[in-house]
Order: C-alpha cells, then structure tokens, then sequence
C-alpha cells in the first residue's frame, strides 16, 4: 500500500506540490462548511490517540492532516525506549487539546510503512501536515525537545497551511466520530480530475478542472489541479536532457527556458525556475517576455501564492518589469 500525497524528501518535487495543495484547498473548504453550518464538532479527547494500520493510513493521516498535524509514533511491543516515548506523546495530545492528532503505528504489523518512511530504528516520530511528510526525531529524546519540536509543527500548520487544529468536548463519548462535511456542488467533477491525474491521463484532468472553472472561476482545487495538470502534461512529452542541453546551449532562448522552468519545478528546485524565468523577462522584451512572464504565473499558481518562494519571485518580477 503507497501512501498517497506523501513526501518524504522534503524537496518540493511535484507529487509535494500537489499533495500541499490539495490538503490545503481541503483544509480551506472544511473551515468554510464548518463556518456556514456553525461549527465541525468536537471529538472526545480519547478520539486525538489513534491507531493506524497500512489500510487506513490515507484516511486517518493523509486526510485528516488537511485540518490538523498528525504526529505519527512508529512503535513495537519488544521496545524498552517506545514503552517511555509513547506514553508522553499520548500525554501530550491530551494537554495540546486537539492542536495534533497522534497516530501510532506498531511496525511489526505494518513493515510497509516502516519501509515507506524509511526508518532504521524505533521509536521514531514523524509528523504529516498537509499531506507532507517530514521527519521530527529518532528515539526517546526530552519532553523539552519534544515540545519545542511539536510547536514549531503546530506554527508552520497555522501559518503556512492555516490549520488551526480539531475541537475537543471534554464531555463527548469516547467513540463519537468528527462530523462529516457534506459534499460540494462540484466533488464529483473534482474527483474526477484527481482520478484522471493518478492515472497520468492530464489532458482528461485539464478537461474536467476547466468543466468545474466555468461555473465557478474562483474555485481555489480546480484552479490549482488545472496549473499542475497542465505542467505536467506538458514535462510528460519533454526529453528532459535535450531541453536542458537547448536551454543551456542558448539562454536567450525562451521556449527553451521556459521548459526548463517547468523540468526545475518538477525535480523541486523551485528557486530556479523561478530565478529563471525572471532573467528571461529580464533578458527580453514583446511577445518573449510575455510569454516568460505568463508561464512564471503559472508556476505561482502551482506552487500557492503564500509560499514564500513566490513572493520573493513576485518581489523580483516587479524590479524588472518596473
């Protein structure tokens, strides 16, 4: 079983980028219902410790990671520093107060995982925020460290994919489950183009984001599956080393700068599409400009607008359009 959206690199290469953003639209759309229908409902504090398996992970880390950062323990029976570790963590995601969710996950039911994260040795801890996987700590380290690490995870979910975290009703049984958000006018569609996007068919995935689009201009999950779909159909049809030996060969070519941009964005050097597709704007002016120009948006929109990356690119834009 893949875990789908998963990153543990902690390059931004694509699968990354479409992971981030998608758990963010979600995130975004769940606070939007829970606002209009006057809260999400709250969970029990014995529903913040859960056990994962490899059949549930998607659902109950990758997706709930779109509300709250999931902490996930990597433990065994046999163990002795998980038997300290792994009490803590539970004792910690009772004080945070829904501010994570803690997943534990018993490694000797479930190696592929284990082997998923890469991992060496247990206990280990990792978090997943907003699809993304990083790594926090190995061992059985200080509860100092241990919350010093899990705000630093709790500041980058709130500032940069703006969760704030799960209710918790002290007073709710045990085994209430979180409400469900009822289904958008246009899941359907948008599951569709998901579905199109795993399966590498992104001229159907482009079709069935634009379908959504007419509708709805402003829809936040077309508008950033159609950039991604797009981008990736176009590097599909790419030989990546004759465009970069093209792009190299003759930088004051544009086409071949601007699929080079698209190559950097793919392999998760975001820094340098962008830089490169500034000098190209730079470097030019007319329709070759516009052209650079217009694709260096389109990465923006790929990457999210938040992002700092592309605020310094937009900052950098403007001194030489300006």
């Amino acid at each position: 079983m893949q875990p789908r959206n998963m990153s543990m690199s902690g390059v931004v290469d694509l699968a990354a980028v479409k992971a981030a953003g998608e758990a963010k639209v979600k995130a975004e759309q769940a606070r939007a219902q829970a606002a209009r229908t006057g809260g999400a409902g709250a969970v029990s504090p014995a529903a913040l410790v859960i056990d994962v398996d490899e059949a549930g992970f998607e659902r109950d880390v990758l997706q709930r990671s779109a509300e709250v950062p999931v902490v996930i323990d990597f433990w065994a029976e046999w163990c002795e520093p998980c038997k300290q570790l792994s009490p803590l963590l539970e004792r910690l995601a009772a004080e945070y107060n829904g501010r994570f969710l803690l997943a534990k996950v018993d490694v000797d039911a479930n190696q592929m995982l284990m082997q998923q994260f890469g991992i060496q040795g247990i206990p280990a801890v990792f978090a997943v925020v907003a699809g993304q996987a990083l790594p926090l700590f190995q061992g059985a380290a200080p509860e100092a460290q241990i919350r010093e690490t899990l705000d630093q995870l709790i500041q980058v979910g709130e500032e940069r994919f703006g969760l704030t975290g799960i209710a918790v009703d002290p007073d709710a049984p045990a085994d209430a489950a979180p409400a469900e958000v009822p289904a958008g006018p246009y899941d359907a569609l948008l599951e569709a183009a998901a579905t199109a996007l795993d399966a590498n068919d992104f001229g159907g995935a482009v079709q069935a984001y634009k379908n959504v689009l007419v509708d709805d201009p402003g829809n936040p999950e077309a508008k950033l599956g159609l950039a991604q779909a797009e981008l990736l159909g176009r590097v599909q049809a790419m030989d990546p080393q004759a465009v970069r030996k093209q792009a190299a060969d003759d930088p004051g070519d544009v086409g071949a700068q601007v699929a080079a941009a698209d190559l950097d964005l793919v392999g998760g050097h975001v820094e340098d599409a962008f830089g490169r597709l500034v000098e190209a704007v730079r470097r030019n002016v007319g329709d070759d400009r516009d052209t650079a120009r217009l694709r260096l948006l389109e990465l923006f929109e790929v990457i999210g607008p938040e992002d700092p990356r592309v605020t310094a690119a937009r900052t950098a834009l403007a001194r030489v359009l300006f």
